[in-house]
């Protein structure tokens, strides 16, 4: 008796379409991003951002920003996320360690490449995330109605490519150093050379290896003087941030793949030609630019006339010539004699040879009737002008406002005050002391004006009087007010005041 047997026919050989591995990267990153997004960590660093954001941006640049400062204004919060990114997606790669599941997953049919480059993509989207809120903060600042100039698109990407750049750095330490605790330690040794290193070197190229560079202008210079390397440095950002995640997939499995060994090379050739462009320095046409616009501004200005006042600016600073012409107006409706009518010539003025950081007081104007206004606005800036507006309606120039030290003073600083909603508040913004009583000197973007202690006390007593009241005996009197060293007790005379006790000597 023979059995016959009967061999089962063997199963065809299942074939993945092409696709479906990146399917499995691409469902394993939209999981990673969600996990990411929501780590406690990322969480508490995305609110603080954009709290602080919020807190600063309502009250940033006195409601009156140039863009060019506002663009570097977005890359100090970013680096908060970047770190509670670096620290989260570290523990998420080093999950599967934790758990025990390593193992398993080395079975399933996504590499471990696979699974490191969703992990990359999720830090992706992290910086998608910070970009979002860069523009968000950006675009306040350029829709304020008192907002000037042009700001840099490189300057904008430099806070997301620190999330990526640090998020892509937590992802290859954990490829590198299991240990849970060595992102944290990173950390604090990143903060340590923020805090201590970067201070060694203010000036040299040095500086510009770190992610974000803190060189915020004492004075705002227009746009195309600024002189910061800010698409080599967004382009050494970038390359890096891509060098170190090509290095995690070539480390997790993926050194076999062509792509990512191309990647690898592509991205380190990046990051050298923007550390290379980054350390050149001021281009030489930028620093011919910043002598012209120092030494004579006028040949740059762009000049509109208003009334009896002609308003010279830089051409990004034109929209601004409004609200200069509302502090003129001011001064002069309280003015006496023919000052309210005497030609004037507002001249922007601005001190870029020596670049951002710089603080050079400017030379007073000698010319009769020019007055210099700055390129910042806005809180103290607005009594600050006046003073310089009221100063040449009463002597006749900066330079001889520049030299008071007689009771003229005492009507210069009225004219500046009278007609601001909180006179004696401003007095003490524009003094350098914050004081409203005793001597001190008054801020200018020129030469400060001396106040003894009797003119701050007959200015204040000026002060309180009711304005229309105040006004009528400031131009009564004019003549003597503004005559050459008139004594502060004759103005006080004219004005029909107590003699003040105070010291009246200049210092």
């Amino acid at each position: 008796m023979t059995t016959a047997t009967t061999t089962a026919p063997a199963p065809a050989p299942v074939t993945s379409p092409p696709g479906a591995s990146w399917a499995a990267v691409s469902a394993l990153a939209r999981f990673e991003t969600r996990k990411l997004l929501t780590r406690v960590p990322v969480l508490v660093a995305f609110t603080v951002y954009v709290a602080w954001t919020v807190w600063r941006t309502r009250v940033s640049f006195d409601g009156f920003p140039a863009l060019q400062d506002a663009d570097r204004a977005t890359q100090d919060g970013p680096l908060l996320v970047g770190l509670a990114v670096l620290l989260s997606v570290n523990q998420a790669v080093l999950r599967s360690r934790r758990h025990d599941t390593e193992r398993h997953l080395a079975v399933l049919v996504l590499p471990r490449w696979g699974r490191t480059v969703a992990h990359l993509l999720s830090v992706g989207a992290a910086a998608l995330v910070t970009a979002v809120c860069v523009g968000g903060q950006f675009a306040w600042e350029a829709l304020k109605p008192g907002a000037v100039g042009h700001g840099s698109p490189a300057e904008l990407l430099v806070g997301p490519l620190s999330v990526l750049l640090l998020g892509g750095f937590g992802v290859l330490l954990a490829l590198l150093v299991t240990a849970p605790f060595a992102a944290p330690l990173l950390i604090v040794l990143l903060l340590f050379l923020a805090t201590f290193l970067t201070g060694f070197a203010p000036d040299g190229w040095t500086r510009w290896l770190m992610p974000s560079v803190g060189e915020y202008s004492v004075v705002t210079l227009p746009s195309d003087l600024i002189g910061r390397p800010a698409a080599w440095h967004a382009l050494y950002l970038g390359g890096f941030a891509l060098t170190l995640m090509a290095a995690a997939v070539l480390l997790s499995g993926g050194a076999r793949l062509r792509t990512a060994r191309a990647a690898a090379a592509g991205a380190v050739a990046l990051t050298v030609v923007g550390a290379v462009g980054q350390s050149r320095g001021v281009p030489e046409t930028v620093t011919e630019a910043r002598v012209q616009a120092s030494v004579t501004p006028e040949k740059l200005h762009t000049c509109v006339e208003r009334d009896a006042t002609t308003y010279c600016a830089f051409p990004e600073w034109e929209p601004r010539t409004g609200a200069w012409a509302a502090a003129v107006d001011d001064v002069r409706a309280l003015a006496g004699g023919d000052a309210r009518n005497r030609p004037l010539v507002v001249r922007q003025r601005v001190e870029a040879r020596y670049g951002l950081e710089a603080d050079a007081t400017l030379a007073p104007l000698t010319r009769p009737g020019e007055v210099t206004v700055g390129t910042a606005w806005g809180g103290n800036r607005v009594p600050e002008f006046a003073v310089a507006v009221a100063g040449v309606l009463v002597t006749g120039s900066e330079a001889t406002a520049g030299e008071l030290c007689d009771g003229r003073t005492v009507t210069v600083m009225w004219l500046a005050l009278a007609g601001r909603p909180d006179p004696v508040a401003d007095l003490r913004r524009v003094r350098i002391d914050d004081s409203d009583t005793g001597s001190a000197i008054v801020v200018s973007r020129t030469e400060p004006l001396r106040m003894t202690s009797a003119q701050t006390e007959l200015l204040r007593e000026l002060l309180e009087l009711p304005r229309d009241r105040a006004a009528a005996k400031v131009k009564a009197g004019w003549a003597e007010l503004t005559a050459p060293k008139v004594t502060t007790d004759r103005v006080a005379q004219v004005l029909g005041l107590e003699k003040p006790e105070g010291e009246n000597e200049c210092r």
